[in-house]
């Protein structure tokens, strides 16, 4: 499905009569289609248009290797049959120290070495990477601001309902919105959303957002109403509470000073 295109629009102030652009922090700011101000980073965008068309060049240099690679074999019409070809010399060669008919055995334990090992590296490349799912992801959940400031909601209960929204690529958190596209920043076009910047846009196509948010959230930054958020407890709409998964109930009503408001 392709992404939707994003709209900018110059954002203008008036002083004595003489039109100016405006600006935040020395960069122009834009208003775009869902009526938010972006600052828009120029010398960013022409670094990253810059390393965009450096990879492509890389990608483009690799094709041509590869095709150079492939031009070894050409004049071989069946590949199969090829393999096999060397297969069989192979086991010829093995001839000369083991019986023919323990060839296909060995092999099979040689083979089942390697699988065993092979699955062994897969258990613990998957423990690394929950562990490493759960330090960079959990850990940015735990110390986000946007969570802590503007959510009625703690922030495990935050994880568990829009972690999986978020993936660890290369290393690095990479956050995709419900149709399965990756999600950029507004402020630095081509570059993918910081965590922080993914979460308030993931919340703001929430349809129960509301529920979730403080209710003295202003439009234009996650706005919501319902929620109320105290500091000496987690204090909830009952229509919020409502719209929380089963295992999110229960792990609600389990937070100190959890209360039912309105």
């Amino acid at each position: 499905m392709p992404e939707k295109a994003h709209t900018m629009k110059l954002k203008t102030v008036e002083i004595e009569g003489v039109t100016y652009a405006a600006t935040q922090d020395g960069k122009p700011v834009f208003t775009d289609d869902a009526g938010k101000d972006v600052a828009f980073d120029a010398p960013g965008t022409i670094a990253t248009i810059t390393r965009l068309n450096g990879e492509a060049k890389s990608h483009r240099t690799a094709k041509e290797s590869a095709e150079a690679a492939l031009k070894a074999f050409e004049g071989i019409a069946d590949p199969a049959a090829a393999i096999k070809a060397l297969e069989t010399v192979g086991s010829l060669d093995q001839k000369k120290l083991i019986d023919a008919g323990e060839v296909e055995k060995v092999k099979a334990e040689i083979a089942k070495g390697y699988e065993g090992k092979l699955a062994e590296a897969a258990e613990k490349a998957q423990a690394l990477e929950t562990q490493l799912y759960g330090e960079k992801i959990g850990g940015s959940f735990a110390r986000s601001k946007l969570i802590a400031e503007k959510f009625a909601i703690p922030a495990d209960m935050v994880q568990a309902r829009f972690g999986s929204a978020f993936k660890i690529e290369g290393g690095e958190i990479v956050a995709y919105d419900a149709a399965g596209n990756r999600i950029y920043s507004r402020a630095k076009p081509g570059e993918i959303a910081g965590f922080e910047e993914a979460l308030e846009q993931i919340v703001d196509q929430y349809p129960y957002k509301d529920n979730i948010l403080r209710g003295d959230v202003k439009n234009g930054g996650g706005a919501g109403q319902g929620g109320g958020g105290g500091s000496s407890g987690v204090r909830m709409t009952e229509s919020a509470f409502n719209a929380l998964s089963p295992k999110e109930r229960a792990a609600a009503a389990t937070k100190p000073g959890f209360e039912i408001v309105g």
